[in-house]
């Protein structure tokens, strides 16, 4: 079982609204291959909700008190992204997921990158809180970008 972000297998959650439809993500939801899961949601967000950014670091930075999730507004929301990881971290283990895909740039599901803190649109290297969090628990962690390079995600009359 792969645990995929719920955005990229079409479901509307993002902080606006919106989705971030991969079809080849759906293509693994509609086979039984893979679970949605939406850590912001997991932790306690509403649809829609503001944007928020990690301020002072990354995921990693969260996870050790170094760093802070806030939200626009200056709204410190870290407890929320910490539970979110949490509970998704729980599911992955339920459902002996050892891989999941998750939404580029999140501060909760950025795999290599997040937005810098500045609400300024500046990525920068870093994973988010629910990434760093299942990292450090052994979960292999992909963006949407690069989940096809691994050869158990392709899919017939699709190369990897």
């Amino acid at each position: 079982m792969i645990l995929v972000s719920s955005c990229l297998a079409g479901f509307a959650v993002r902080y606006n609204g919106t989705d971030s439809l991969k079809e080849s993500v759906r293509k693994l939801l509609e086979s039984g291959e893979a679970m949605a899961v939406c850590p912001e949601l997991m932790g306690g967000f509403a649809i829609p909700r503001e944007p928020a950014e990690i301020v002072g670091g990354s995921g990693d930075d969260v996870l050790d008190g170094r760093a802070r999730v806030v939200e626009r507004s200056g709204t410190d929301v870290t407890e929320l992204y910490l539970r979110g990881a949490q509970l998704t971290l729980d599911k992955a283990r339920e459902v002996g997921a050892h891989t999941v895909i998750l939404k580029e740039n999140s501060p909760s599901c950025g795999s290599a990158a997040i937005y810098n803190g500045e609400f300024a649109g500046v990525r920068i290297a870093g994973h988010g809180v629910t990434s760093a969090l299942l990292r450090r628990h052994g979960v292999q962690v992909q963006s949407e970008r690069d989940y096809r390079q691994a050869s158990y995600f392709t899919f017939k009359g699709e190369q990897a």
